[in-house]
């Protein structure tokens, strides 16, 4: 605190080490990191914001702060039980390029299992008993769909499951 016991900015070195410990936990975008910063706290006033753009600056000409890297570590986390929906959608919460964003997400997805093979795995485990009735069928398939799973790999994965989930472009035309 300041001698007049108020608060203080933070120095440049506090910001950076503040920055680097932040990085040291997981990757982060600059967005991200730049919000966390920038708010006061402790015995901290907000920091100055071209200050923090320097040190955000310096962080990324070093290599310690990677968008790319941040991008493929998120993508790579929430692929593993999500949807390509959800991986997306997670990608751009974070605002990063929409290049990135698609690199990363068909990076990830591209080392995994196929999308229908990944939902029944998760069905499995979240609904390890078949639905007994349409009502549990619905519920079990928007459990997916919240995960961001297509519908044809939602479909898919309860048909491989053995479930029996009639096809919404296949219709009996015969009684009409």
């Amino acid at each position: 605190m300041g001698p007049d016991g108020g608060r203080r900015a933070p120095t440049r070195d506090a910001l950076r080490a503040s920055a680097l410990r932040m990085l040291a936990l997981r990757e982060h975008a600059r967005d991200e990191l730049e919000r966390k910063l920038a708010r006061p706290r402790g015995t901290w006033d907000a920091p100055d914001p071209g200050l923090l753009r320097q040190v955000l600056d310096e962080l990324q000409a070093q290599g310690l702060l990677d968008e790319a890297r941040f991008a493929q570590a998120l993508a790579r986390r929430v692929a593993r039980r999500h949807g390509r929906a959800r991986v997306l959608g997670e990608l751009r919460r974070h605002g990063l390029d929409e290049a990135l964003i698609e690199r990363a997400a068909g990076e990830a997805l591209g080392e995994l299992e196929p999308e229908s093979e990944r939902a029944l795995h998760l069905l499995l485990r979240h609904h390890p008993l078949p639905p007994a009735d349409a009502a549990q069928r619905a519920r079990q398939m928007r459990f997916l769909q919240a995960r961001g799973f297509a519908s044809d790999a939602i479909r898919a994965a309860l048909r491989q499951r053995g479930t029996l989930v009639p096809d919404s472009d296949t219709r009996d035309d015969a009684g009409d």
